[in-house]
């Protein structure tokens, strides 16, 4: 069993220090089981890695090295708006900086194959590393990336102008959508977009309330046309077909978050995509669902790792 709710005792939490000086959170897993190699984590918008100890501490047990971090801006990491909760960005540009920073001081430090893993918003910007060839992972594997927004079906040049005009003519640091009426607390129907598991997700509200500066709410609109403008380098012609490492994308149907023909048709373009493709058994956080959902999942990230990142065998 693994105890969602305590850091491991053989994790080690700690912080690195980017380009200009931001104090970014992690967390470590110093040894492994065996010489599998080693795993970097990201989580999503507004996320933080303490919902995801029990897939870190399963792939520890599994013999990776195991590292996790926070973005700058949320979870324990800072806010770089106005207020404590509003996510806010400049641009995604300064997190794709902070990400093949971290990536090259991490890969000097820890044994190969070197495998990036990301969530949503994180597998956004683990696909722009890679358009912008800022890092070059053996494999990749991406929970419910953030190829798109499941919204309106309108062109991605329109979506983005709009939102360049609200902007313009309000600050763009003010949250883009509201949030739940008492600050701190998730909105009621919450849970029906992100997993069918009412323990796992009730471990991110217990986190919230011991750890009070994980909780975030909205993003800014800032934060929003940053995005489009991103999305947009994703969707460039030859952008993702130049991506020649291994990627698996786990996407489902039912999510209500992220664009899951968005996912299908980044996995098509990638070289070497892969995609698991989920229904209605799984809803955004596929890594936290139904014992019998994330079960089909880990064994799918194992088996791809196993064929994309095979470790080194202990000589005889």
């Amino acid at each position: 069993m693994i105890d969602r709710r305590s850091i491991p005792p053989h994790a080690r939490e700690s912080h690195w220090s980017a380009a200009d000086g931001h104090t970014v959170r992690q967390i470590d897993w110093p040894g492994a089981a065996g010489p599998r190699g080693s795993i970097l984590f990201f989580p999503g918008r507004g996320d933080f890695y303490e919902k995801y100890l029990e897939t870190l501490e399963e792939w520890h047990r599994a013999g990776w090295r195991v590292t996790a971090a926070d973005w700058r801006g949320q979870a324990g990491s800072g806010r770089l708006g106005k207020d404590p909760v509003t996510g806010h960005i400049a641009d995604f540009g300064v997190w794709v900086d902070d990400l093949a920073a971290l990536w090259q001081q991490w890969v000097a430090e820890t044994p190969g194959p070197h495998v990036l893993a990301a969530h949503s918003m994180g597998g956004h910007l683990a696909l722009r590393a890679l358009v912008d060839r800022r890092l070059r992972p053996d494999a990749v594997v991406l929970s419910a990336p953030m190829t798109g927004m499941n919204g309106p079906s309108l062109p991605l040049s329109l979506l983005h102008r709009v939102a360049q005009m609200m902007c313009r003519i309000g600050d763009p640091t003010r949250p883009a959508w509201k949030w739940s009426e008492k600050p701190g607390e998730l909105p009621a129907d919450r849970s029906e977009l992100l997993t069918h598991d009412r323990d796992r997700y009730a471990d991110e509200q217990w986190w919230r309330d011991h750890r009070p500066e994980l909780v975030m709410g909205p993003a800014s609109w800032r934060w929003v046309e940053r995005a489009y403008a991103s999305w947009r380098v994703l969707d460039a012609p030859g952008a993702l077909e130049a991506v020649d490492v291994p990627v698996l994308l786990i996407s489902t149907a039912a999510d209500q978050l992220v664009s899951h023909p968005a996912n299908l048709k980044a996995a098509a373009r990638l070289p070497k995509g892969e995609m698991l493709a989920l229904g209605a058994e799984a809803h955004h956080e596929v890594l936290r669902e139904v014992d019998a959902v994330r079960g089909r999942v880990m064994q799918a990230i194992a088996e791809f790792l196993d064929r994309a990142a095979p470790g080194t065998a202990i000589p005889a």
